[in-house]
């Protein structure tokens, strides 16, 4: 139902929309004058999304009326990731952004009649990125055109209603914004940390308050390991009995209990129960993902399934040290050099696993460094959490405001 005062209505006679320029690869670099904005550079809910090192510069000449201004309303024309397609972002500042063919540039030819603020959340609502999907094409990456952009049918209030509801929603805006950088920040720091640590080049300090000293030990990591072994093979389609690992179940990096295969509940089974401190190691997948770890903190039962190694330490070596050594930047450029590529995936062997050259410091010295990391893991997860927990809030008012079902009271100012 229309809300009374609404209009149903598509957006062919308020918008258009203009593509962005196809640069030439050539003139991409690392650094440069002016950033080229692509479906990369936006968050799924809507947003700027500072790419750090991913940021590519145009250093080419600029297309005229190519280059824009802060405030210009982006949106995204191709998939590119899950939940993407249709998102939508005011260019963060003026002068140096340029914004690729996969983006579009939203111009309100009627502003007396719709709000640029409102129009964003309205394209950033579910209700309208389900339309966007419904309608696009293409099977590998899906896309929209300009068109199908405008035909998009949407409720639209009376203008003061518009800006009142926007300005009700930009405050979660900005709160899911901060709390976004906050989660990208914290990973870059905790990541720039991780490297200095387990290279040894930052120490940490021991009990007495001054820094582990000591040369490390250069080891195999075959040495250092009680266990590595293949896991249990099962029905892939099974859906009842014992759960059991699978490449999925680390494909974040972290042991996901809702991705899992299922094995008979017997003797067999249980002999491949997972204990706490376990090592999960992908050494078959794509080359992308090959080497990708997960640490098992026996929070829930799960069995070693197939396709993945299991990595078990004694106890003069600390397991979760290890994990954060595998899942470094050395260990991923190990398994990378070390991977026999097939046709669809690569592998790496037991083999060579075990011939992976790494530095130990002493036992406490591991545990210093693992306890240092994993606070930054929990941190970023309690920020991520907050992070969804925003979003859904959000979600659910803007459910309301944007279908009319919860109403604003608007002033004579707002009207203006």
């Amino acid at each position: 139902m229309v809300p009374n005062g609404w209009q149903k209505t598509d957006l062919s006679n308020f918008i258009n929309i203009k593509h962005g320029f196809a640069f030439k690869s050539e003139y991409f670099s690392d650094s440069g004058n002016y950033i080229l904005l692509t479906p990369g550079s936006f968050y799924e809910t809507g947003g700027y999304r500072d790419q750090g090192a991913k940021t590519k510069y145009y250093i080419g000449e600029i297309p005229e009326s190519y280059l824009l201004t802060k405030g210009e309303l982006l949106v995204a024309m191709t998939e590119q990731a899950a939940g993407l397609l249709g998102s939508t972002m005011f260019v963060p500042e003026s002068n140096v952004y340029l914004h690729n063919q996969r983006l579009g540039k939203i111009v309100i030819e009627a502003h007396e009649q719709i709000d640029k603020e409102f129009l964003y959340l309205t394209f950033n609502a579910p209700h309208t990125r389900r339309q966007i999907s419904s309608q696009s094409t293409g099977t590998k990456v899906k896309h929209t055109s300009p068109d199908k952009l405008k035909s998009v049918v949407c409720l639209l209030p009376p203008i003061g209603e518009q800006r009142k509801i926007a300005k009700i929603l930009s405050t979660w805006d900005k709160t899911i914004s901060t709390t976004e950088r906050l989660i990208d920040n914290s990973k870059q720091q905790k990541k720039a940390l991780m490297e200095q640590l387990l290279k040894g080049k930052k120490r940490l300090l021991d009990t007495s308050g001054k820094p582990f000293q000591g040369e490390w030990e250069e080891v195999k990591l075959g040495n250092v390991l009680t266990k590595i072994s293949n896991g249990l093979t099962y029905d892939s389609k099974a859906t009842t009995g014992l759960p059991v690992s699978r490449i999925e179940t680390i494909s974040t990096g972290k042991v996901n209990h809702q991705k899992v295969g299922y094995a008979p509940d017997q003797e067999k089974t249980r002999k491949f129960k997972l204990m706490k401190g376990d090592i999960l190691y992908s050494h078959i997948n794509s080359l992308s993902h090959i080497g990708r770890v997960a640490y098992f903190e026996n929070d829930k039962d799960l069995y070693h399934g197939m396709n993945l190694l299991l990595l078990r330490t004694p106890t003069t070596s600390d397991s979760k040290f290890l994990f954060y050594l595998l899942s470094s930047s050395k260990g991923k450029a190990f398994a990378k050099s070390h991977a026999k590529s097939a046709v669809n995936q690569a592998s790496i062997s037991t083999t060579d696993i075990k011939s992976f050259k790494v530095n130990l410091p002493t036992l406490v010295e591991q545990q210093k460094i693992a306890t240092v990391l994993t606070n930054g893991d929990n941190e970023i997860e309690r920020l991520e959490q907050q992070l969804a927990d925003l979003k859904q809030e959000k979600k659910a008012l803007m459910q309301q405001l944007l279908t009319g079902k919860r109403r604003v009271i608007i002033d004579d100012k707002e009207v203006a």
